[in-house]
């Protein structure tokens, strides 16, 4: 399909990336509620282990049923180790730890200036320039988060320290999901199945998990609240096996760039959801970086690839 001018039209802005695009930002912009009730009942470490075990079983068995090919042969073990290790071990431990010290909103608003890490580390090692309308679209939603960062860095009562703690683990916890994005767009990652690739990933980010959390929180910890378990098993089942299998696709396709525009929208999902259950109140700030958000997401999506 063509545009008016005989172009073709970007991935970006075409239903089969928009459909995906569109659900991965809605289950991620509610999760951060769940996430806080999780981080109350159980230690961050054992929350994570639980999640990915309840993902990573459901894409084995998904896997096998299908009968496709598991990455069992060295790069694809190796590969699916650092991809375990950046997403599903560094990533969310230091996205549920900061959240002992931080609001969601704010982590939320941290998480969402990937799109600045996914440029520079898809630009160095996978050669992917940016336009300048995708340059344009970056400046406004930086400028879009940037304030809602602000709205709730005021919104922070408990000692700098701890909040600056906060901010540093969430920070990681970024360039941690930035590594495993780009990825995404190396060659070995297109030679295996994404379902049995993110089944053994996820199992081995879960052992790291466990691992991680049994040495410094000693044996596992356990709720006797259904609702714990009824939000792992939704973190688990949509959040991320779900949520990780779209939209690996969809950096695949329109590159770990554009995709973090996701990530701009989730802390806006977040608030909004906020609203309804938890009486949150918007602010002219708040308002303010969700238009820019959502204005510098549009004009990025409609970018198309630099000519080489």
């Amino acid at each position: 399909m063509s545009d008016a001018a005989g172009e073709e039209r970007p991935n970006s802005t075409r239903l089969a990336i928009l459909i995906p695009f569109a659900i991965v930002t809605l289950i991620w912009g509610s999760t951060w509620i769940v996430i806080r009730g999780q981080i109350a009942e159980v230690p961050p470490g054992w929350s994570v282990t639980y999640r990915f075990l309840i993902a990573g079983g459901t894409m084995l068995a998904l896997g096998l049923w299908r009968r496709e090919r598991f990455p069992l042969d060295l790069p694809g073990l190796g590969f699916a180790a650092a991809l375990g290790l950046a997403q599903f071990c560094l990533n969310f431990n230091f996205v549920y730890h900061a959240e002992r010290y931080v609001t969601s909103g704010l982590v939320a608003a941290i998480i969402a200036l990937l799109l600045v890490p996914n440029a520079v580390l898809a630009r160095i090692f996978l050669g992917q320039r940016l336009s300048g309308q995708l340059l344009a679209g970056s400046v406004l939603a930086v400028a879009g988060v940037a304030l809602l960062f602000v709205q709730e860095a005021r919104a922070l009562t408990g000692p700098s320290g701890n909040v600056w703690l906060g901010v540093a683990i969430a920070t990681g916890g970024m360039f941690a999901a930035s590594v495993a994005n780009v990825m995404q767009g190396t060659q070995i990652s297109r030679r295996y199945p994404m379902i049995p690739m993110l089944a053994v990933a996820m199992l081995m980010g879960a052992a790291m998990d466990g691992m991680l959390a049994w040495s410094t929180l000693g044996p596992p910890v356990l709720s006797s609240a259904p609702t714990y378990w009824l939000g792992v098993v939704y973190l688990g089942l949509f959040a991320s096996a779900l949520n990780f299998t779209l939209y690996y696709n969809v950096i695949r396709v329109i590159g770990p760039a554009k995709a973090a525009y996701s990530n701009v929208l989730v802390p806006i999902i977040a608030m909004g959801f906020s609203t309804v259950f938890e009486g949150y109140r918007w602010s002219p700030l708040a308002l303010a970086g969700g238009a820019l958000g959502i204005i510098g997401m549009v004009v990025a999506l409609r970018a198309r690839r630099p000519r080489r």
